[in-house]
């Protein structure tokens, strides 16, 4: 092998130099294109220094908010500190505002006493019963033999301004009370209406026709009957006494013989003839406030009346449907006291506008005696009628006196009206 030897190659340790030298100048040349190189690089990462510019806008955003919050806890918390500190150190503020309040309940406590000074409702009072002293007088004791007037000017204590009760037999008069003012009489004019329909003798079975003309314009009162159906004469019998309507009432008149005037006038006949000398009729259904009578007229009336027993099976009758096409019309009695098992009740009838009051004429029986009462204009609420109905039937079961009072008589009607009383 042959031994190693120096390099003696001319010129390789004389390179050294040089590379220092051009590794200076790289490095110069380096620092003097840096600014260039800057300039380029933003182009080259613009998507990264989106980024950094939202992050740098929501961290401001959160900064702004976070001081915000911070600023309105130090409101608040000052807010609270100085409440309390009024609260602790100066209760006397706390003072006017309970004097406030007393005041408050004070003035509501007030009210109820401005309410009381109002003026009150002012209400008719019932008039006088007319009382007298009966027949039997003389055997009673001598407390009972004076006037009944200064024991009890109202016994019964009505609340219808007209009121009569009369024996149906002996046409003995029981109680009286204004009998002989003319009043609206309302719907109890159906039952003369009645009377003289079944006294003209036409088919029952005759088909009538409801037509516009019998809808009400004076009063617009509703009605179930429509024009176009079609009832038989006896069906617009029982709706008129039953249940008190009034296109049923009118195509009656109208169907009379002569037509609705000429039945007006039949009525106005009638009652000339049975002494009904205060009364007066100008329509068929009632609904007019002219129709006006007396209560002693009307007792005359429940007795001429009581003679059709139609009238008396209509009137007393609870409820009746009737078929108008292919649909069934259920009707109810007017008169609630059809349904009280406690009344026997043989003939009645009920009225009622706002120029009559409440009205009823009832023909019944209270401890096996046949009476005919007649209430006109009560008022109170639209039960009053049958209130004072009540009353007077309880007042002839409890009272144990003969009459309730005792008045100059009616009229006794005439024979026939009589016989057809007694059977």
């Amino acid at each position: 092998m042959r031994p190693l030897r120096p390099s003696t190659r001319p010129g390789i340790g004389n390179l050294l130099p040089v590379r220092v030298l051009l590794g200076a100048l790289g490095l110069l040349l380096g620092l003097l294109l840096s600014p260039a190189a800057r300039a380029v690089e933003p182009a080259a990462s613009a998507p990264a220094a989106a980024r950094e510019a939202v992050a740098h806008k929501v961290v401001t955003r959160h900064r702004v908010v976070h001081r915000r919050v911070e600023r309105v806890e130090r409101v608040e918390h000052k807010a609270v500190h100085r409440v309390v500190h009024r609260v602790v150190e100066h209760p006397v503020e706390h003072r006017p505002v309970r004097r406030v309040v007393h005041r408050r309940i004070v003035h509501r406590r007030a009210v109820p006493h401005r309410v009381a000074r109002r003026t009150p409702v002012h209400r008719p009072q019932p008039r006088r019963v007319v009382v007298h002293a009966p027949e039997q007088a003389s055997a009673r004791p001598a407390m009972l033999r004076r006037p009944l007037t200064e024991l009890d000017a109202d016994p019964v204590s009505l609340a219808s301004g007209s009121a009569l009760v009369v024996d149906a037999r002996t046409h003995q008069v029981l109680l009286s009370k204004d009998a002989g003012d003319v009043r609206p009489i309302a719907s109890l004019t159906k039952l003369m209406t009645a009377a003289v329909v079944l006294d003209a003798h036409q088919p029952m079975d005759q088909r009538i026709t409801i037509t516009d003309a019998d809808i009400d314009t004076l009063k617009w009162s509703s009605s179930r009957l429509r024009p176009g159906m079609v009832f038989t004469r006896e069906e617009l019998l029982k709706l008129a006494l039953m249940s008190s309507e009034n296109r049923a009432a009118h195509a009656l008149a109208r169907a009379y013989p002569g037509g609705v005037d000429a039945c007006v006038q039949a009525m106005n006949r009638k009652a000339a003839s049975l002494g009904m000398s205060h009364t007066r009729y100008v329509e068929p259904t009632g609904l007019s406030p002219q129709n006006e009578s007396t209560a002693s007229d009307l007792a005359r009336l429940a007795s001429a009346v009581y003679a059709y027993p139609l009238i008396r099976e209509f009137t007393t009758h609870p409820k009746s449907t009737v078929v108008a096409g292919r649909r069934e019309l259920q009707y109810r009695n007017t008169d609630h006291l059809i349904f009280n098992r406690g009344w026997d009740i043989l003939l009645q009838k009920t009225g009622y506008i706002n120029e009559a009051g409440h009205c009823l004429v009832l023909n019944t029986v209270v401890q096996g005696r046949n009476v005919i009462v007649v209430l006109l204009d009560a008022w109170g609420g639209r039960y009053a009628h049958f209130v004072d109905a009540e009353r007077i039937r309880n007042w002839m079961q409890t009272s144990g006196r003969t009459l309730l009072t005792r008045v100059d008589p009616i009229p006794a009607p005439d024979s026939g009206l009589r016989a057809s009383l007694d059977d």
